[in-house]
């Protein structure tokens, strides 16, 4: 059995300490006081009672003590100075022990035992957990970024500093972690160590950039995607250490242009900076309709192929004929899919937009 280094113990308990939550070491920091006070006071009236009655400190000790508690089986010195002794004793003992007994019971009533209880519970679990994700932010953003995770088969810790959003993970059956993402001791906590990426999508960008900053330093190797709300921050996020920046609004409507303009694109997914993968639906008069894939695909890459039926062909062969109400799920350069939205596009929307803007 190896044995153990001096102080070890102590070490281990002030650790414990220091990732206790708030509220806990608030009261135990109230405890220790009124404990030093409760010493204090029988170490006064020891010495108190031994100087001023000359009895020995076995039995001032003991005369404290029942001074404090109130008990009054000794009764009261002869002179006036250890009756002062025994009124300060009283005073100050009375009040330090209903202090301490008010503590006690405000933590116990408050439910503050219970929270404590269910705040380790949750921490064992995500000490059990890894390769998993860091979802810092909880606001619109990281609750979708939570349910497709959940969809995925993917295990996730949610890290937010708001107490109103731990009813909604808890509702959503998620592992809740109540802190700053920006702070070293939270993402430790959070087990970034055994993580296998930080996403953070709060809604605050500096925020995002912290938090970025926090985990980059903690865990170099780590994969960290995050949002940013203007154009600036994506490139104070790529400089901080961001593997990927997205920004909602930026891709949301850049999607909401794409889709106008283009209506005969039923989806649009970014799979690199480059590269993006698009659902095209095959109308009954634009140019493609009729023709082989071979002779349409171009330098894009047909993914699959859904017919009318329903039927999905993953891969079609070059001599797959394109009929009217089928769909391309086709991936590529930007200027390989606008070659093929141009090739899908309904003649007669074409005329129209042309038409209205002439």
């Amino acid at each position: 059995m190896p044995d153990r280094q001096p102080g070890s113990g102590r070490r281990a308990m002030a650790s414990s300490l220091a990732d206790a939550p708030a509220e806990v070491r608030f009261f135990l920091r109230r405890l220790a006081l009124l404990g030093a006070l409760i010493l204090g006071l029988l170490a006064v009236g020891t010495v108190g009672f031994a100087v001023t009655e000359g009895t020995s400190l076995g039995f001032s000790f003991i005369w404290t003590l029942d001074t404090i508690a109130t008990i009054g089986s000794i009764g009261l010195p002869d002179d006036t100075v250890g009756r002062i002794l025994v009124v300060f004793l009283i005073i100050f003992g009375v009040g330090t022990l209903f202090y301490a007994l008010v503590t006690v019971t405000e933590f116990f009533v408050a439910g503050r035992l219970s929270g404590l209880l269910e705040e380790r519970r949750t921490q064992r679990m995500i000490d059990s957990l890894s390769d998993h994700h860091l979802i810092c932010g909880f606001g619109r953003v990281g609750r979708q970024v939570a349910r497709d995770l959940r969809v995925a088969g993917q295990r996730f810790v949610v890290v937010d500093d708001t107490p109103e959003n731990r009813e909604i993970a808890d509702d959503m059956n998620a592992t809740y972690l109540e802190g700053r993402p920006s702070e070293d001791d939270v993402l430790r906590r959070a087990g970034i160590e055994r993580a296998q990426s930080v996403l953070a999508c709060m809604d605050s960008d500096a925020e995002n950039i912290f938090t970025t900053l926090s985990a980059r330093e903690l865990r170099p190797d780590i994969t960290i995607v995050a949002r940013a709300s203007v154009e600036d921050s994506e490139k104070k996020l790529k400089r901080a250490g961001a593997d990927r920046v997205i920004s909602p609004y930026k891709a949301s409507g850049a999607e909401m242009a794409r889709l106008a303009l283009h209506p005969q694109v039923a989806g649009v997914v970014d799979v690199a900076p480059e590269y993006r993968m698009e659902e095209i639906d095959v109308s009954e008069d634009c140019d493609g309709a009729g023709k082989r894939i071979s002779e349409v695909r171009g330098t894009a890459t047909i993914v699959a192929l859904r017919r009318t039926d329903g039927k999905v062909e993953p891969q079609p062969a070059g001599d797959r004929q394109l009929q009217p109400g089928d769909v391309l799920m086709a991936m590529g350069t930007r200027d390989a899919m606008e070659r093929l939205e141009h090739i899908f596009e309904s003649r007669s929307a074409s005329v129209s937009q042309r038409t209205g803007s002439g």
